[in-house]
């Protein structure tokens, strides 16, 4: 498999995942925007840039998953988003349908996929890993 191809399935899985991914950074810490794109390019190595990312923020404050506040102690004034009880009963299920389809796909012995960690709510995200479960 060449790295081109590695390169999409990964970019491809991470926007597929772009919310859940947005709404475990959170669960472990409020954050503003520029801090989520980083934290993504930095942990994924596929850049979403501000026009991909606030949109999804505030489509996630809409579902009541995440809750925002202007922080006006920083240098400029930056929008800070927190995960809700809403957003953790989310992630959770997904978490959860994930493992049931990667079991479902080991058990059927169609796809073999090297396990990655499954990182729960009392985990520390992983520099560099996928932070869902995946297989």
């Amino acid at each position: 498999m060449n790295n081109n191809y590695q390169k999409e399935v990964q970019t491809k899985l991470t926007k597929g995942l772009l919310d859940m991914i947005i709404l475990q950074y959170l669960e472990q810490e409020s954050m503003h925007g520029y801090q989520i794109i980083t934290k993504i390019r930095k942990g994924f190595g596929v850049y979403f840039g501000p026009s991909t990312v606030y949109p999804l923020l505030g489509l996630l404050e809409k579902k009541g998953y995440v809750t925002s506040a202007w922080n006006m102690n920083a240098d400029r004034p930056r929008k800070v988003y927190k995960l809700t009880n809403e957003g953790k009963n989310v992630l959770n299920f997904t978490e959860n349908s994930l493992n049931l389809i990667c079991k479902n796909m080991v058990t059927d012995n169609k796809i073999h996929v090297q396990a990655a960690p499954l990182i729960t709510a009392r985990s520390p995200l992983p520099r560099g890993n996928l932070l869902l479960p995946i297989c």
